[in-house]
């Protein structure tokens, strides 16, 4: 994966949690073009709004002082990378994409999934 270009240099950047995030959202992106462009107003744009809600409410709550604060955001990411299982559930159900072709997108649901659990049961 490529380094981060951002502009501040804050310490969530290196976190496993968010590099997996940040993989699970590119990973997405790519997929898209596999989806039917009548579905570009419903299920491509739920999975973009989807996979980049993962990274941003990570980065939102790392930043947060508060543990109870932090914790909703994991928790908002979490339930983001839920509808991106459901989102392809639909993909393989509406027969755009073949199970084989998501493997490592469902890698990436999972370890996102599991980490984002380890940041709950954290604090």
């Amino acid at each position: 994966m490529k380094k981060n270009k951002n502009f501040l240099n804050l310490n969530h950047y290196k976190l496993d949690v968010y590099q997996s995030a940040r993989e699970l959202r590119i990973e997405c992106y790519k997929i898209l073009s596999k989806i039917p462009d009548h579905e570009k107003f419903n299920i491509i744009d739920q999975i973009r709004r989807a996979s980049t809600s993962v990274v941003l409410n990570i980065t939102e709550g790392c930043s947060r002082k508060s543990q109870l604060e932090r914790k909703r955001y994991f928790e908002i990411a979490r339930g983001s990378v839920i509808e991106l299982d459901s989102c392809f559930d639909i993909v393989m159900e509406c027969n755009y994409i073949k199970i084989e072709e998501l493997t490592k997108i469902g890698n990436l649901i999972k370890t996102a999934f599991i980490l984002l659990s380890k940041m709950l049961k954290k604090d």
